[in-house]
Formats: structure tokens, C-alpha cells, sequence
């Protein structure tokens, strides 16, 4: 079952890929979207075959492929891998059913696109650190390519930016992975075979701080975030929801999935300079937002901040907390996909992202009304209120990490209240006020770019008014980590061992 959810979009991709020149730009859209519409159907049966009180990787692929090199084709899923997994399939479908019909090099873009989904799947679900590693780095090109190609203004620029820092990026976790094999004397990169693994506290906190700094740059974290607004801006909307709503939360997977997951005693020990670390992102992202006059780089700024919290839910080291982080993952990969498409649907009709421009769009007769109470409705779920699935998340990592870290949750909090001050200010100066006549009568939003938000605020209201739907399936495996975790006294017991 885990293989059609990378082979099929990859297979498509090099098909899309050969069509002869004649095929319409059309009619390679649809293809490309039944292919993703096929994948999502797929998820949705996964979902139906996992085990809900199994902590452990189910469903399970495994052969044998270069055993030389400790390379097995091994892939699986669980409790943290299967919520992303199906986000990456819904907004992929979303990405390319919003895309433009008449988008320049149609069989180039859809076929990127196919990759980047298949890429990422394989990734989320491998079992083998070779593996993920082959798989994280196959969405890089294509990535930069998306940019360069189909991006706004100053597209090269930030396509280049990214690409230097994304493999960098891989360098480092690359490092890591080689380091562990190498000082753990293990013949094999099986994830498995390298838990537990007691290698000497200083050389775990080492491999630790590479994976840590590796994936911090692709969600990103401050200080290695100076890639992110520049590429979210230039990136059109269907790859910028492709960039927030599914890479950042590779980055963020890749942290709990190796980092906590493979030196839950560095972890441990790392524990207080992450909570610091994740209020410092949260804080920085949340002011350099209020300070932003194009609302499209306003909200890429606000997902630096956001994918802080997920970072404090992980360093609390609490059931409740972790839980949060990874609803935290899903909540935000849905309101930033929604947010980025409706400021798409902005600049398309009125031509401006600019908060100095932009006013009157709540108007009734010649605004855009629907677009705007639906930004309305997307800023407070990324606010965190109450009945919308960004409440839930939010509260459960501040509930799991107060205890533990009570300073560098209030200043989170603060960074909540922050998210609401930017979100006011974009609102009112978008939404409300006396609409310029200069500028009146916009073009009719129309039913293909009014769908994906109504998808996605269906979810955001879902799973806000039934979180337990989108909690459940990380839960087991949450507890487990959780458990692996050494108490301070073992933790302080291992630190004399090494030495």
C-alpha cells in the first residue's frame, strides 16, 4: 500500500513528462490531477488499515536493495508519519487544482510537482536512513526549479538562496547519519537497528546538533530562516503552499524522527536550549511579521513563528506536548496552504498585495466578500481561537510544556497575542475600510478559485470543533517516545559513564 503513494505521482511524473507537444495544457492539468486525486483515495485507505492502539510501524514494505552500503528499501508507517503523509497528499492535489490552466510549460510544472509529492511520501515513510536521505534531497531541484521558473519578482534570486541553504541542509544531516553508522559500528542504516544505541553522551549531543541545525533550516528556525520570505514570496501560489503547508513540516518530522527518536538522552540533556530556541523563533517571527507591508510576505514570516511552537511541544518532553506539536504540524500546513491561497486570489483580482494599497474588500457589491471572510477566518485559526483547529494545537503544546518550561511558554503566549496583532492589522487594512472607487468592481472569484478555500476551511472547522480526529493517531506513538526518554538522574548517570 506505501509504494503507490510514491511510485504512482513519480511514475506520472515521467509520463506528464513525455507527452508529445500537442497535449493541452488542460488536459495535462487533469491527468495530473487524477493522478493526485487517486494517491489522496489511497491515503484515505491507509487510513482506514492502521491500528490506532499500535505505537509501532505498520504496514511494513521491506527488500533487500544495496546491502553493501546498508541501503534496504524498507518503508513504514505510524503514528507521527501517517497525519503528513496525508497532508502532503491533500495539498498536493489542492496545489495543482488551483494552479493556472494556462500555466507556461504545463508537462514541465505538473511533473515537478508529481515528483516533489512522490520525493516527500518516500520520505515521510521510509525506514532507512539512506533511504529518507535519498528521498529528502530528490524535492530539491525540483523545488528550485518551480521557483526559478514559474516564481514573481526576484525569482532567481531567491530560487538560488534556497537551493545553497536546502543543501546545506542535507550536508549536515547526511553527516550526522554517516557519523552515527560509523561511531555506533552499525553495518546498516535500518532505523531500527539504531535505537538504542549507547554511544557516549558527547558524541550523541554532537550528531544531535547537526540533525537539529540540518532540519532547522528547512522549516525554518531562526537564525537559518532568512531563506524562507524571500522564496515564499516569489514562489507562485500553488508552489508556496507546497513550500509552508508540506516542506516546512519534512523539516519538523525529521527533528522528532531523528533527533528525539535516535538520542533521547542528547534530547534530554538539549531539552531547555530548544525551549529558549523556540521562543526566540516564535517572538522573532511574530514581530518581523507586524513590521511587513506586503501581506504575502506577512504571512510567510508568521509560519517561521508558528513552526516555533512545534518545536517547544518536542523540548517539554510531555505526552500532552508532543501531541500538540505534531496537530501543530497538520494545523498549520492547513491554515498556511488556505492563507497563502486567498492572498493568491488578492493580488490575482486586484493586482497588489500591499497593506498601503489594499482596503474596502468586505465590501458587498464590488469587494471581494467571500475571499475576505475567509481570510478573516483563516487569520483567527492562525491566531489561535477558540472552535478552529490552530486552538487546539497551540493549547495542547502549552499545556504540555508549562510545567516543564513555564518562562519560554508565556513568552510563546505572548508570541500568540503578537500573531493576533499582525492578523488585525492585515485585516483591517484589506478588508475593511471605504473601498477606492479608483479600483472598484474586480473581477468575479470564481468557483475553481473559491473550492480549495471551502476545502480547507471545512478542515480548519472540523478539527477544530472535533480535535480527537486529528489527535488520536499520534498519540501512541507520542507515549512511546515519550517513555524512551530517560529520567535527569539516568540522564546525569550516563554523563559520568562517558566520562
Amino acid at each position: 500500500m506505501l509504494s503507490l503513494l510514491i511510485w504512482l505521482p513519480i511514475f506520472g511524473a515521467v509520463v506528464i513528462g513525455l507527452l508529445p507537444n500537442q497535449v493541452s495544457a488542460l488536459r495535462i492539468r487533469q491527468g495530473a490531477l487524477a493522478i493526485t486525486g487517486i494517491v489522496l483515495l489511497w491515503t484515505l485507505g491507509l487510513v482506514t488499515q492502521f491500528d490506532l492502539n499500535n505505537p509501532g510501524v505498520q504496514l511494513q514494505e521491506y527488500f533487500p536493495w544495496i546491502e553493501v552500503l546498508g541501503l534496504d528499501y524498507s518503508l513504514g508507517v505510524d503514528g507521527l508519519s501517517l497525519v503528513l503523509v496525508g497532508l502532503n497528499s491533500l495539498l498536493t492535489w489542492i496545489a495543482i487544482y488551483c494552479s493556472d490552466v494556462n500555466t507556461n510549460r504545463p508537462r514541465l510544472f505538473y511533473a515537478l510537482v508529481l515528483l516533489v509529492s512522490g520525493g516527500v511520501a518516500g520520505a515521510f515513510l521510509s525506514q532507512n536512513l539512506l533511504l529518507f536521505f535519498l528521498f529528502y534531497e530528490v524535492e530539491l531541484v525540483p523545488f528550485y526549479l518551480l521557483v526559478a521558473i514559474w516564481g514573481g519578482v526576484k525569482r532567481g534570486y531567491a530560487a538560488t538562496k534556497f537551493l545553497l541553504y536546502t543543501a546545506v541542509s542535507g550536508a549536515l544531516i547526511l553527516a550526522a547519519f554517516l557519523g552515527l553508522i560509523w561511531l555506533a559500528d552499525a553495518s546498516s542504516f535500518a532505523y531500527d537497528s539504531l535505537l538504542g544505541q549507547t554511544l557516549p553522551i558527547g558524541l550523541q549531543v554532537l550528531l544531535l546538533s547537526g540533525i537539529l541545525i540540518g532540519f532547522g533550516i528547512k522549516i525554518p528556525l531562526v537564525p537559518f530562516h532568512t531563506w524562507l520570505p524571500d522564496t515564499y514570496v516569489a514562489a507562485s501560489t500553488p508552489v508556496a503552499m507546497l513550500l509552508g503547508g508540506v516542506l516546512a513540516k519534512l523539516g519538523a518530522y525529521g527533528i522528532f524522527r531523528f533527533g528525539l527518536g535516535l538520542f533521547p538522552e542528547a534530547w534530554a540533556k538539549l531539552a531547555p536550549w530548544l525551549a529558549v530556541w523556540a521562543a526566540v523563533s516564535v517572538l522573532y517571527g511574530a514581530t518581523a511579521a507586524i513590521a511587513q507591508k506586503d501581506i504575502k510576505r506577512m504571512v510567510a514570516y508568521s509560519s517561521i513563528g508558528h513552526m516555533g511552537y512545534i518545536l517547544l511541544g518536542g523540548a517539554a518532553l510531555t505526552t500532552v506536548g508532543i501531541v500538540g506539536a505534531i496537530s501543530q504540524m497538520a494545523a498549520h500546513g492547513l491554515i498556511l496552504a488556505l492563507l497563502f491561497h486567498l492572498v493568491g486570489v488578492v493580488e490575482a483580482k486586484v493586482g497588489t498585495r500591499e497593506l498601503d494599497v489594499l482596503n474596502g474588500l468586505m465590501n458587498p457589491v464590488r469587494g471581494l466578500p467571500l475571499i475576505s471572510a475567509l481570510l478573516v477566518l483563516g487569520a483567527m485559526a492562525s491566531a489561535g481561537i477558540p472552535g478552529l483547529v490552530g486552538f487546539i494545537a497551540e493549547f495542547l503544546v502549552f499545556q504540555g510544556s508549562f510545567a516543564v518550561y513555564p518562562l519560554q511558554t508565556l513568552l510563546c503566549v505572548i508570541g500568540t497575542g503578537l500573531t493576533a496583532v499582525y492578523f488585525v492589522i492585515l485585516l483591517n487594512r484589506t478588508c475593511f475600510g471605504r473601498l477606492d472607487n479608483a479600483i472598484a468592481y474586480f473581477p468575479q472569484v470564481t468557483w475553481r478559485e473559491k473550492a480549495p478555500a471551502l476545502i480547507l476551511t471545512a478542515l480548519i472547522l472540523i478539527l477544530g470543533v472535533q480535535p480527537d480526529w486529528l489527535t488520536r493517531w499520534s498519540e501512541p506513538i507520542t507515549t512511546a517516545m515519550v517513555a524512551a526518554v530517560p529520567t535527569e538522574q539516568a540522564v546525569q548517570q550516563i554523563v559520568q559513564v562517558s566520562k
